[in-house]
């Protein structure tokens, strides 16, 4: 489907509670098929959509959905994080912290209110991991975007050393900087991951070993991510936050090395399910539903 066909002012009128996801561009999302999959499991009459938004439009849209009182928020993805937060009237502290909002719900007499569910989203599928005791805990973070923002929180709060790369090193030290300034966490240059190495890891028994790539390089129509894996420590778990393809190229070459691999379905459905509680005051089904979803999502 082309964008026009996701044009907000053209979206046809609802009758029943909804909400939706905005973004520019916006047919890719797969955040409707889960929302919905878990709306028609719980017999919820509402529904949830995708809204083509531009950055220009975004003061209109709030406006006129914020006079909608069937209207139950909105997920935020690219490019409006960050560029929704002025027009808010309420941030949640966690989205605060972060900068960064991917969820917006009307509360109260229809106040907007801000939130950050990709930090738990992110978080859900490496729970079992943080559980543990460990001796160290480090992760590689590749990219400084808007979802590194609030990957860097997530990792900063469960207590992991962070190395941020970004092409632009000083970007990546500012992030992490503003994010956790009390940490002591390192910058690097991208490029300096996509060389072997040589570098004799010392003993990683009871320790975290995390590689993350925070980046939309590897997506459909991006460019390939540079990574050599001599730069992972033995037993060091492989996270893409891409969902197209699911499969990257990255988890590919991991999983053949033999290291743990996360997908991004994981960080997207775990985000959602936060969001879908607040849309919908509502606990979706997961567990064995999660297979069945995971089905409908993957082509």
């Amino acid at each position: 489907m082309s964008e026009a066909e996701f044009d907000w002012r053209a979206l046809p009128p609802v009758k029943k509670p909804y909400a939706e996801v905005i973004g520019d561009p916006i047919s890719q999302s797969k955040s409707p098929k889960i929302h919905n999959f878990w709306l028609g499991k719980l017999g919820i009459e509402a529904e949830y959509r995708a809204a083509h938004v531009k950055p220009g439009e975004l003061p209109d849209y709030l406006a006129a959905r914020r006079a909608d009182p069937l209207w139950r928020g909105c997920n935020v993805t690219m490019p409006h994080k960050q560029a929704v937060m002025t027009l808010l009237d309420r941030l949640d502290p966690l989205a605060e912290r972060v900068g960064a909002v991917n969820s917006i719900v009307p509360e109260g007499e229809r106040v907007l209110t801000g939130y950050n569910t990709d930090v738990p989203g992110f978080l859900e599928p490496l729970r079992p991991l943080l559980d543990e005791t460990h001796y160290f805990r480090m992760a590689r973070v590749l990219g400084t975007g808007g979802a590194a923002r609030a990957i860097v929180t997530a990792l900063a709060d469960e207590k992991l050393v962070i190395v941020l790369a970004g092409r632009n090193k000083e970007k990546a030290r500012a992030l992490l900087e503003e994010l956790d300034p009390s940490g002591e966490h390192h910058a690097a240059d991208l490029a300096h991951f996509a060389d072997a190495t040589d570098f004799a890891f010392d003993d990683r028994e009871q320790c975290l070993d995390l590689v993350v790539n925070a980046s939309s390089l590897g997506m459909t129509g991006s460019p390939a991510l540079q990574f050599d894996l001599s730069h992972a420590p033995p037993g060091s778990v492989f996270y893409d936050i891409v969902t197209s393809p699911l499969d990257t190229r990255f988890l590919q070459a991991a999983r053949a090395a033999g290291f743990r691999t996360v997908d991004g379905l994981s960080m997207l459905i775990g985000q959602a399910d936060h969001a879908f509680r607040r849309f919908f005051g509502a606990s979706p089904p997961r567990g064995e539903a999660d297979v069945e979803l995971r089905e409908r999502l993957t082509p």
